[in-house]
């Protein structure tokens, strides 16, 4: 298994799908970074939340994460708050900070063409992080339990 590994929460389906896989990695002896990215944007007299109901998802990225920590998970919670849109940079600094050994991340299953236009999280990720990524796509079924045959 991993010693560290970095996980996208976004409060998405597709960081939902991504958190077994996390667990999975970590295994019982390593810990998981789950990494939140507070996108803000900047406006006229100062900034605000890229996400309406910013403040919604960061409790229930919190609750999630502390949920983990009592069931024995070794989770801590990294919140970043940036200006602009940058949560693959965001993402492949904590990791590189962290000394990451994989990043896992849920997609949303956008096409090429989607993609490129609103911009794909995961596709800037794999050309800017220094370790492996796992993104896990809609559909995925939630991996074995460990020692599951």
């Amino acid at each position: 298994m991993f010693d560290t590994v970095v996980l996208g929460m976004d409060g998405s389906p597709g960081a939902d799908r991504a958190l077994p896989y996390a667990r999975l990695l970590a295994g019982s002896g390593g810990r998981i970074v789950a990494v939140h990215v507070h996108e803000r944007m900047m406006v006229r007299g100062g900034t605000r939340d890229v996400v309406a109901d910013e403040v919604d998802v960061a409790a229930a990225v919190r609750k999630q994460v502390d949920d983990l920590a009592h069931e024995g998970v070794h989770i801590e919670l990294a919140t970043v708050e940036t200006a602009g849109t940058r949560p693959a940079e965001v993402l492949a600094e904590v990791a590189e900070k962290e000394g990451a050994d994989v990043i896992v991340l849920g997609t949303r299953g956008l096409g090429n063409v989607e993609g490129l236009l609103l911009g794909s999280v995961t596709q800037r990720l794999l050309h800017t992080a220094h370790c492996p990524v796992l993104a896990v796509p809609p559909g995925s079924a939630a991996p074995p339990a460990p020692g599951a045959a």
